[in-house]
């Protein structure tokens, strides 16, 4: 924490992060249940993708949370470190099922309601991702900083199973969402890196 914030200063970015997290947490606790009924009912392997990453962001909320409770650089690595293993199973998984869709060709039925609600969750999750990154900066907390780029990918994630969904709604283009899968792939790989090497960057 920068030693030219004041106490009050930096009780109150504390109490902003506090909720900035729990906003993230309480949305995407939520977004599990909704997107497990859409995936079911579209048979839909994105919306499906998006209910993990739904899961990897709570579990990414709750360490944060709990960086929060408390100071020191041992706990700030560990708690990094936790969201770096979210990172690599997030691409992970969305690698796995991407491929397994291209190559089976599946068609997942058109959501008119799968597209309403990534469209939403992308304009929740970056307004979020900019609270937490400019108070992680303020803050200088690295935990929430990098939290911060968690609900980022979240939002981008969201607009590609969104693009995903619209295509294959308006064309038919039954592709596109798991193409559009690798581009968090890749994201995820990136942040992984950023986190475990960061000498690398």
């Amino acid at each position: 924490m920068p030693s030219a914030l004041s106490t009050d200063v930096a009780a109150d970015l504390l109490r902003r992060g506090r909720s900035l997290e729990w906003i993230t947490l309480g949305w995407n606790i939520i977004g599990v249940g909704i997107l497990a009924l859409l995936a079911f009912a579209a048979s839909s392997v994105a919306l499906a993708g998006f209910g993990l990453d739904s899961l990897i962001e709570i579990g990414a909320s709750t360490v944060v949370l709990w960086e929060l409770s408390g100071t020191g650089q041992a706990r700030q690595q560990q708690a990094l470190r936790l969201i770096g293993v979210a990172f690599v199973g997030l691409g992970a998984y969305l690698a796995v099922q991407s491929t397994i869709a291209l190559i089976s060709t599946h068609r997942a039925i058109p959501s008119w309601e799968g597209v309403v609600w990534t469209a939403v969750t992308a304009v929740v999750m970056f307004v979020l991702a900019a609270g937490k990154r400019s108070t992680g900066r303020a803050l200088g907390n690295p935990v929430l900083e990098t939290e911060g780029r968690v609900t980022f990918m979240d939002g981008l994630l969201a607009l590609a199973v969104l693009l995903g969904l619209s295509l294959n709604l308006a064309l038919g283009w039954w592709w596109a969402d798991p193409l559009a899968g690798y581009v968090i792939v890749f994201y995820a790989i990136r942040e992984a890196i950023h986190i475990f090497r960061p000498q690398a960057n």
